[in-house]
């Protein structure tokens, strides 16, 4: 498996499982206060070109319960390609750190700090990809309806980063994707491509769509994220006027959702923007469920890549899911 988590697709369906499997095994052992401490003594670089609140809390908290340390590194906090090169951060770093978490504005500079990293780096988000977030969407909906494959996902909404990575999952794994936005919101030809070809393998389908109502037809989960997010402060009211009132889930839109939909949403959410309070706040919805299968998600996804580089703290090797979790390790050597 790749040392590092920056990109779905450089993942097989069955690694993407795996990782899934680990993440059920760690938040059980997490809730039962039984986690291991797989990352004792470790620690975790942390930089952040944006602000973040599931992200940051998600990978601190997880590094403190594995028995490691994390270290923010808040904007404008380190010299980052700014009186100093990525590469020679990313050196710095890794002689000091078991492991690099990054959420920076573009990709390019991530896929730099992979180039000159020593030790493994996970992507907390960049302008192509949030992966850490759609895992945790997928273990979310395989928790609800305990299967993946043939699952039926409706996102509605602006083809973010994080729709990206949610179509490239989805895609991997077998589910059905569809997607209602204003044309020029729609996913980029490229992406759209590579998508094609994971649900070739798969055998899942994927349908683009203006209509909204067409897409939540069959859905059993529905998506969406923000319409506008940092950096695109000036194009809000162009945004607002495409996507304003057709494609806000409410309780209009939900009702021609089957009666078992749930609704998700990856936060922040721009309350009565693209999801109303009435929705998010329902029965239906599962959104802080969502939220916090983040930390499990990063418990999974630091023992997977770090936890693996390091020797087992002897101690550990008695606990309960110490060899349940080896196991799945197992499969991802």
């Amino acid at each position: 498996m790749k040392r590092d988590f920056i990109d779905i697709q450089e993942f097989t369906a069955d690694e993407l499982k795996t990782l899934i499997y680990l993440i059920e095994i760690v938040k059980k052992a997490s809730k039962e206060r039984a986690l291991p401490d797989l990352l004792y003594k470790a620690s975790l670089a942390m930089i952040f070109e944006e602000p973040s609140t599931r992200t940051r809390t998600s990978f601190e908290v997880a590094m403190t319960e594995l028995g490691g340390h994390a270290i923010y590194m808040k904007p404008g906090e380190i010299h980052l390609g700014a009186r100093e090169t990525i590469g020679d951060t990313a050196q710095v770093l890794s002689r000091m750190c078991d492991g690099i978490e990054a959420r920076l504005l573009k990709h390019k500079n991530i896929l730099e700090l992979v180039k000159y990293a020593t030790v493994p780096v996970i992507s907390g988000l960049t302008d192509y990809q949030h992966p850490t977030q759609s895992l945790c969407d997928i273990f979310t909906m395989y928790e609800n309806a305990r299967k993946i494959k043939g699952l039926n996902l409706t996102f509605i909404g602006d083809s973010t980063e994080n729709f990206n990575s949610l179509l490239f999952i989805s895609s991997k794994l077998g589910l059905n994707f569809y997607m209602a936005s204003p044309k020029k919101y729609q996913p980029k030809e490229s992406i759209l491509n590579e998508a094609l070809k994971n649900a070739k393998e798969s055998g899942s389908e994927i349908v683009i769509t203006e209509d909204p109502k067409e897409a939540v037809l069959q859905a059993d989960f529905v998506y969406t994220d923000l319409w506008y997010w940092i950096g695109q402060e000036d194009e809000e009211e162009e945004r607002r006027a495409a996507f304003m009132p057709k494609y806000q889930v409410n309780e209009k839109l939900m009702k021609l959702a089957p009666l078992h939909a749930k609704f998700m949403h990856c936060l922040p959410a721009s309350r009565n923007t693209e999801v109303t309070d009435n929705v998010i706040d329902s029965e239906q919805s599962i959104v802080f469920d969502e939220a916090e299968n983040r930390l499990y998600t990063e418990e999974a996804l630091l023992i997977a890549f770090i936890g693996r580089t390091l020797k087992p703290w002897e101690k550990d090797k008695e606990n309960i899911y110490y060899k349940e979790i080896n196991k799945i390790m197992g499969k991802l050597s």
